[in-house]
């Protein structure tokens, strides 16, 4: 909250291929959970999504986050995806105290940032 952007971040991992930001048609699958049950919902068309070559990773930007590459305890590799509008976002600022926090949490971590293009 920090920052007021959307972050998402996603097991490397468990990732196939790469991570890519589109517009949905509505005819993806974005695999959830509820009440404990597997459940398959559809975004609208033209949401906005991340996803990589296997569906849906996170809905709305970075708002629904699905089960399968979600970040737990057992993940050792991850990616962290800041969102901002223009360049007055903030993301710069948001990068560099996320790698703060990770290297002071994380001893020892290595991590890497990218900036936007």
């Amino acid at each position: 909250m920090a920052h007021l952007i959307p972050v998402g971040g996603e097991d490397l991992d468990l990732i196939k291929g790469g991570m890519r930001l589109v517009r949905a048609t509505g005819t993806e699958e974005f695999v959830t959970a509820s009440a404990g049950e597997r459940v398959v919902e559809h975004p609208d068309a033209g949401e906005v999504v991340w996803c990589d070559d296997e569906g849906v990773t996170c809905r709305r930007w970075n708002w629904r986050q699905g089960p399968r590459t979600r970040l737990t305890e057992e993940s050792v590799n991850a990616i962290f995806l800041l969102e901002g509008m223009g360049p007055d976002a903030g993301l710069e600022a948001a990068g560099t105290e996320l790698a703060e926090l990770l290297e002071k949490f994380s001893p020892g971590a290595r991590i890497t940032v990218h900036a936007p293009r």
